[in-house]
């Protein structure tokens, strides 16, 4: 299936890039979240009228992915857990306990957009990635403390 992006994807192509994906992934997510339409000479004539108000739309969403990451790297996150010998935590600090911390300070995260390199489960700093935009991440710190009995 031949699509003209209408957005920057990640790993496909950026606004105005002519791709050819598999049907079902244009049928079933290119086209109806809008990120795409299908290449014919219709749709290319509309799109180069359009051209330099989507990419307009794609450099402020890059800003502001840019400002949101500042913020975020300004950030001090710090979790206090229970351990089994004062090193090792019980379970782990997920990714669903991040984006809700993250979340409780006046930031909007996902969390499938929150990357970890390895789990967080001793006592310490711990560094970890927030996927804004797909150009932009920001990096990240938690403090994880044990519990005083």
């Amino acid at each position: 299936m031949q699509l003209i992006l209408l957005e920057r994807v990640e790993g496909l192509g950026n606004v105005g890039d002519e791709v050819n994906v598999r049907a079902g992934y244009g049928r079933n997510f290119l086209l109806p979240q809008g990120k795409a339409n299908i290449a014919d000479a219709g749709n290319r004539k509309t799109f180069e009228r359009r051209r330099s108000q989507l990419e307009a739309k794609q450099a402020d969403v890059l800003a502001n992915a840019k400002t949101e990451a500042e913020k975020l790297s300004t950030l001090s996150l710090e979790v206090i857990r229970a351990t089994s010998d004062g090193k090792h935590l019980y379970g782990s600090v997920t990714t669903h306990e991040l984006a809700e911390l993250l979340n409780a300070n006046g930031q909007h995260v996902e969390r499938r957009s929150i990357l970890l390199d390895e789990q967080i489960k001793v006592v310490g700093d711990h560094n970890f990635r927030v996927r804004l935009h797909p150009d932009v991440t920001a990096d990240l710190s938690i403090k994880v403390e044990s519990e005083k009995h």
